[in-house]
């Protein structure tokens, strides 16, 4: 089932994404009765998808995101794939949704994308045992860790090279029947292929994942998990379209703007 947030005439609301580019009239959101994080049912109300405004598909508390959980990605940056997770937050700020412009940070000039499969939490949970982590997950969407790469380097802590505004674009909705464990991620730029990788390759899965995280802190619904990026990442410049595709979720697209 896909699940989208969407606006329309300043409303907002959940609905069920059905059928794709290939039905007849395109797809279409069957409005739900209140939210994905409860059991909810289907209004029946439906509106085609191209008349509605695409939101991030959550708005999470937090963002945990997972650094270096790629060999090829950690090896292209010139590390060694860490002992533990490395983790660390992008704040809720920085979410931004499909087809959103990414504001290109006035304080870099070396700005990259960074394809990653994002985990949404779907209930309240701390210390999850591994046989209980897909009790919590409500779905999958697809994320883009956008970095000022400048900034990371010469700034030991990551809070302003990941976490500005419009840095973390999710969606285009959350996919809550996937087996998540070997999926195809890519990234494009202005059509040109940049990154390939599967989750597969992934150093530590989403359960062991989902462990670590949560014996530190408590999850909440709609936060969001970023599980890493594989090889393959690069600048952006302003004016370029980043697309992020994962098998069996969808297309999440924005374009590079300048700051105003």
């Amino acid at each position: 089932m896909r699940i989208a947030r969407f606006s329309l005439d300043g409303n907002v609301a959940f609905g069920v994404v059905e059928g794709d580019a290939e039905t007849e009239g395109g797809p279409v959101l069957d409005i739900i009765k209140g939210h994905p994080f409860a059991e909810f049912e289907r209004s029946g109300q439906k509106l085609p998808l191209s008349k509605v405004r695409l939101l991030p598909p959550v708005l999470p508390n937090k963002v945990v995101a997972i650094g270096r959980n790629y060999a090829e990605h950690a090896k292209e940056m010139g590390n060694e794939v860490p002992d533990a997770p490395v983790v660390f937050f992008k704040p809720s700020t920085s979410v931004c949704g499909p087809h959103d412009p990414v504001t290109y940070p006035s304080f870099s000039s070396e700005v990259h994308y960074e394809a990653e499969l994002a985990v949404v939490i779907g209930r309240l949970c701390k210390d999850v045992p591994r046989e209980r982590v897909h009790d919590v997950i409500l779905g999958y969407t697809c994320g883009n860790d956008i970095t000022a790469r400048d900034i990371q380097r010469a700034e030991s802590q990551w809070a302003r090279a990941k976490g500005f505004d419009t840095s973390c674009p999710l969606g285009p909705w959350v996919e809550t029947e996937l087996d998540a464990s070997d999926l195809g991620v890519m990234c494009t730029v202005n059509g040109e292929q940049r990154q390939l990788g599967r989750t597969s390759e992934m150093v530590r899965s989403i359960e062991d994942l989902v462990v670590h995280i949560t014996e530190a802190m408590t999850l909440l619904p709609g936060d969001v998990i970023l599980t890493g990026t594989p090889a393959g990442v690069g600048p952006l410049g302003i004016g370029d379209e980043v697309a992020v595709t994962i098998e069996g979720i969808g297309t999440l697209t924005n374009k590079v703007v300048k700051r105003d």
